[in-house]
């Protein structure tokens, strides 16, 4: 390493502090995780499954803002946002808006397509070490439209995709239908990603590469941290129950949370928390061939080889507000009805944190006020998609190496 820093606190063991532990432990840092509750425990341990590496487009793109009206009018539908928590919500909206334009989509949109090329190398990467290439699956998704107004309006961002070299194919009739047999007649359209891969148990994956870390000398210590903060010997880490712990180097990677974190360091950070919400059911439930993408609807369905999860959707209501269920139980009656013959019966419901950015893009890289803080958060829906090439980017800061990709879009300042 070209860098004297060897000890290395992470703040959160999901699956972007569990991949940037794993890099880091190669490296050579002895590292410690430190987490509330364990490893891939919360948000990490119910996500669909994912390395959406095609999924390039950021949320804020062009026409998004025209759904917003008509999803809001239903307090189950994609999108929802609890009206007392509008107010504190304004200037996130404010900028996601503006995201929107023209000049800023085209920056959001380059730099999402260099974080998944080289999201989808280092996975391979990652998986070959650590040897859980088995809990890859690569059968594609099927992203189903029900009129060919709502497919046309797919185009533009499907064009976008293809000036990347995305390879995708639309389909209809009898070749959908063999894609996923039984699929409600309501679907006229659809678009087959080839490339698209989830994986077995997004938990399962997340204890394994942490299995890995650990075996290379990565620690973990189950603890809420209070506060970091720079001491004459370097970062000092404290804990609610008062225990502090020295470091050279601190990674927060706290999903959610992280911007807790970030004021005392100088950085203002505009991190949104979307709930998304989701109901796994058993294997036995129905017969998905591959994960299917309901995009008018905001949700997906995945088979795993522990259940058949459907969810997604987003809720903009805070960390503090409790759970809605009443948002999962819906996108439950719809997987039913797209899917005659579902057993919607024996589901475990479940609500995680999304940290979000309003350009979609993560943060990634320095704290404005310490150069050995760093930050590895707010990746929205794709946190497990952007997880190894997270953990490697951050490898490369603390090493003191150039990063695989230019960091610049992704830099904690631009804001």
């Amino acid at each position: 390493m070209s860098s004297p820093l060897k000890t290395v606190a992470i703040i959160g063991a999901g699956i972007v502090g569990i991949c940037a532990a794993a890099h880091l432990s190669e490296a050579g840092c002895r590292v410690t995780v430190f987490d509330r509750t364990g490893v891939c425990e919360e948000t990490s341990s119910g996500n669909a499954a994912a390395l959406a590496f095609s999924d390039v487009l950021p949320l804020a793109q062009k026409g998004m803002m025209r759904n917003l009206p008509r999803w809001l009018a239903d307090p189950l539908g994609p999108l929802a946002i609890a009206p007392a928590y509008l107010p504190r919500l304004a200037p996130w909206l404010y900028r996601f808006w503006r995201a929107g334009r023209a000049d800023r989509y085209e920056a959001a949109l380059a730099a999402q397509v260099a974080m998944m090329r080289l999201a989808e190398a280092e996975w391979a990467r990652l998986m070959e070490r650590s040897s859980t290439g088995a809990m890859l699956r690569e059968n594609g998704s099927l992203e189903l439209y029900e009129s060919g107004d709502e497919f046309r309006a797919s185009l533009p961002g499907w064009a976008a995709r293809e000036r990347f070299g995305i390879v995708f194919r639309h389909v209809e009739g009898e070749e959908m239908r063999a894609l996923q047999p039984g699929l409600s007649p309501r679907f006229v359209k659809g678009t087959l990603v080839p490339g698209w891969r989830t994986v077995a148990d997004p938990k399962l994956l997340g204890t394994a590469i942490w299995a890995y870390a650990e075996g290379l000398g990565a620690s973990f210590e189950r603890a809420t941290v209070r506060s970091l903060r720079r001491s004459a010997d370097g970062i000092t880490v404290e804990s609610a129950a008062g225990a502090l712990r020295g470091f050279d180097a601190a990674v927060i990677a706290a999903g959610a949370w992280s911007h807790r974190f970030t004021e005392r360091f100088g950085d203002r950070i505009p991190l949104e928390t979307e709930r998304g919400y989701n109901t796994t059911l058993p294997a036995s439930a129905y017969d998905v061939r591959r994960q299917l993408i309901f995009s008018g609807h905001g949700f997906v369905i995945t088979p795993l080889s522990t259940g058949l999860r459907v969810g997604g959707a987003v809720e903009l209501a805070g960390l503090e507000r409790p759970p809605n269920y009443a948002r999962s139980r819906a996108m439950l009656e719809k997987a039913r009805q797209f899917l005659p013959g579902l057993n919607p019966s024996g589901g475990r419901e479940w609500m995680g944190y999304r940290p979000s950015l309003p350009d979609s893009v993560p943060v990634i890289g320095r704290a404005r006020d310490d150069s050995n803080i760093f930050y590895a958060f707010g990746h929205g829906h794709l946190g497990l998609t952007q997880a190894a090439a997270t953990g490697r980017l951050i490898r490369d800061l603390v090493s003191g190496q150039s990063p695989a990709i230019d960091l610049s879009p992704f830099s904690p300042q631009r804001f």
